[in-house]
């Protein structure tokens, strides 16, 4: 027998509202989406606050919030469902974007373009005016949830011919776009979410806009928001700033000794 409604969806809802500062106008927008049924597409560099946006809209907007990290080996079984075996008995379990569907929740597909084109295809039929999922294993149609959403996300710093979406997937979403926050917000943020100092604070920020500007000359992705907290919630608990910085940027982004020096020189010139 399933769970009753409110137990499945219990573990999705958003118990306390996550911090998140705007960066534009994403959040009368995503809301103004929401209420008129239609899908989401965040683009933005990794670590830029695409995640922490959901989860407050979700907060928000009280509706729970079921996340998929896509990669290359998700089935389109992975996300609608499938039949397993139960005390001797087979039964249909939905997988998360049936289960979002079916009773009305966010349903967030994170770095959508990791997963297999073919994995992709059960969406189309979400994102249009019918709002629907076909389940052929139950030969079953779900009309999808009026609180129902679909979020994805992804990065366009990794497209590829490989690694992109297509225009016909595209243009089935409102976009927005993510970038890195304006130097004073991204400094509020730091000290918000780390603990660190306004000074200690700016700095990492000083840093990560000077290691931004390598992106283009060998280095394949900056120095992320996330990445400042990190550093700075090193640095709140004792470990010296170069340290911290070395460990959460220089060389969480990138092993290449050359770059990987070039980024210490600026750590250094702003630390030491």
């Amino acid at each position: 027998m399933p769970l009753p409604l409110t137990m499945q969806l219990d573990p999705f809802y958003i118990s306390s509202e996550p911090y998140y500062r705007p960066i534009g106008q994403e959040i009368p927008l995503f809301a103004a989406a929401a209420d008129a049924k239609r899908p989401i597409l965040l683009k933005g560099p990794t670590g830029c606050g695409k995640s922490r946006f959901v989860s407050y809209m979700a907060y928000h907007l009280k509706r729970p919030c079921i996340t998929v990290a896509c990669h290359e080996d998700l089935t389109a079984s992975d996300l609608v469902g499938r039949y397993l075996l139960k005390n001797d008995e087979t039964v249909w379990v939905d997988g998360p974007l049936a289960l979002a569907a079916r009773h009305g929740a966010i349903c967030y597909l994170d770095e959508i373009v990791e997963a297999r084109k073919e994995t992709m295809v059960v969406i189309h039929s979400l994102t249009d005016d019918r709002r629907i999922l076909p389940i052929e294993k139950r030969g079953e149609v779900i009309h999808a949830s009026d609180q129902f959403m679909l979020v994805v996300s992804y990065n366009p710093g990794y497209q590829s011919v490989v690694k992109d979406l297509k225009q016909s997937t595209r243009q089935r979403f409102i976009a927005l776009e993510f970038g890195y926050p304006p130097r004073s917000l991204e400094t509020e943020i730091v000290v918000e979410e780390s603990g660190v100092s306004v000074e200690i604070a700016d700095r990492l920020v000083s840093i990560a806009q000077k290691v931004r500007n390598l992106k283009n000359h060998g280095l394949e992705e900056g120095v992320s928001t996330r990445l400042l907290i990190y550093a700075g919630l090193l640095i709140a608990r004792g470990i010296p700033p170069v340290l911290a910085c070395r460990a959460a940027m220089a060389d969480a982004i990138t092993d290449d000794s050359e770059m990987r020096l070039a980024i210490l020189n600026v750590i250094g010139s702003f630390l030491e």
